[in-house]
């Protein structure tokens, strides 16, 4: 419902009143996406992601959000990656209580993302302090798998396309954005102004996600520039996939593929089934090293309206790959020589099963180390990618002698001339357009471009900038 059919007025004519916005992630870097928006009768956060990367990002987690957004009522949800969602078991442990609206695939996912985001946080603290290479004594999770639990309590998922009420005042309605099941631009309308928040954009003609659903006219805009400055490769990813295999395979060597549990490897898995369904990779094993992403499979089965598979081509990928859910298989599979492919999260190799395949695998150049889309600066995928001949697992130096590629066109994120294609379905400028979510290079190169070609005002904000919306 737009702002006109509710009170007769349009955006551009109401009566101006204070509204803000607090941008307190996501500027800057591409993860720890959160958006404060205040006005007289609204107090809410857009996403409320983790810091991810380096140190210096991580250590962010740690800080008390400023501008008290620990205490607002509702957190909308563009969709569910952890950098969007998962510093809300954070505001559960220090004691916050509301709601989180955000649509019933997004939903579905934090209940295995964020859990088990909560179980990697303690497992790691618990191996810090058993192996005493943590700077902290003792070291502590960020959360438990008990505050993961309550925050989900807290979900009320809502239909794409439904205004939701929030008050007399403001209301929010959800878009498709492709990129991941569930995932949505989020319209907010507040007092007869509308801000749109795009989430993360997905591509256009993706195989398997749906497009981004075109917006409409906004008085605020807040985009994200994940790949800003940059075009996708247009290459057929499963011939590129294919090749990469084929040839590591030919040398005896094995496949190592960190990919996020949501979204990234359920693609590979329907890219290499129809590699195999073709005649290729016929005899090498595939193996889904995540016990998050098993469960997932069963979430794209039940959402069929958020992606383009049929149940048929569900099954079949779901098919291509053995299962591994314990940890003594896993371990297997480190100590197996035999050619094969494990998919194992993380995604930028942040954490989880696959620092364990990479500290076997990574020394050995007859192994492949391949990367399915944007690794954020300061991860250990960034810097496999960039050559680093080393990399810090657990503690200790791990040498990087496996060849190592990246398959950016596999990236669920729209590039920069996508990007391009959804702003130009606005057709009257907005008041101000934000660019966030993208390390500042992209996020910079945006804006020049979208100054040039789109004529619009827009701008880059800075961390915990805080914007008054006139």
């Amino acid at each position: 419902m737009s702002a006109q059919s509710r009170n007769g007025k349009s955006p551009r004519t109401a009566v101006a009143v204070a509204l803000s916005i607090r941008f307190l992630g996501a500027a800057g870097t591409v993860t720890g996406s959160r958006y404060l928006v205040e006005g007289p009768h609204t107090r809410l956060l857009v996403d409320c992601g983790l810091f991810q990367g380096g140190r210096e990002l991580r250590e962010r987690n740690w800080e008390e959000m400023p501008g008290g957004a620990e205490t607002v009522e509702t957190v909308v949800l563009t969709h569910a990656h952890i950098d969007h969602s998962g510093y809300l078991p954070r505001l559960a442990h220090n004691g916050w209580s509301g709601r989180v609206l955000s649509t019933a695939g997004t939903a579905d996912l934090c209940r295995l993302l964020l859990r088990d985001s909560a179980f990697l946080q303690e497992k790691d603290a618990d191996f810090s302090n058993r192996h005493g290479f943590s700077r902290h004594q003792p070291a502590l999770p960020l959360y438990t798998e008990e505050d993961a639990r309550t925050v989900l309590e807290y979900f009320t998922p809502v239909d794409f396309e439904t205004p939701h009420v929030l008050d007399d005042d403001t209301s929010v309605c959800f878009r498709r954005a492709g990129h991941i099941l569930g995932a949505s631009s989020v319209e907010l309308t507040t007092r007869g102004r509308k801000i749109i928040f795009s989430g993360d954009l997905g591509r256009f003609g993706d195989p398997v996600m749906c497009d981004p659903e075109l917006p409409g006219e906004t008085d605020y805009l807040v985009v994200e520039s994940t790949y800003g400055d940059r075009l996708h490769e247009r290459v057929d990813p499963e011939e590129v996939l294919g090749a990469l295999v084929e040839k590591c395979v030919q040398r005896g060597g094995s496949v190592i593929i960190p990919a996020f549990a949501v979204g990234r490897a359920h693609s590979l898995l329907f890219h290499l089934s129809r590699l195999k369904a073709s005649g290729r990779l016929t005899s090498i094993p595939v193996y889904l090293d995540s016990p998050m992403a098993i469960d997932a499979r069963e979430i794209y089965c039940r959402h069929r309206d958020d992606h383009r598979l049929t149940p048929e081509q569900c099954e079949e990928a779901c098919s291509v790959a053995e299962y591994v859910r314990d940890v003594e298989m896993s371990k297997r599979l480190s100590r197996d020589t035999n050619p094969k492919i494990i998919i194992s999260a993380s995604g930028m190799a942040t954490g989880g099963r696959v620092l364990h395949h990479l500290k076997q695998f990574a020394p050995d150049h007859r192994n492949l180390i391949l990367f399915a889309g944007f690794q954020s600066a300061g991860t250990r995928g960034a810097k496999m990618v960039a050559g680093a001949r080393s990399v810090k697992i657990h503690g200790e130096l791990v040498p990087v002698r496996a060849e190592v590629a990246n398959l950016t066109m596999l990236s669920a994120h729209a590039d920069a001339d996508e990007i391009m294609r959804w702003l130009a379905a606005i057709r009257t400028p907005p008041r101000m357009t934000f660019i966030t979510h993208g390390e500042q290079g992209a996020s910079e190169t945006l804006r020049a471009r979208i100054e040039k070609e789109l004529g619009w005002p827009c701008r880059v904000p800075v961390q915990g900038e805080l914007v008054n919306l006139a």
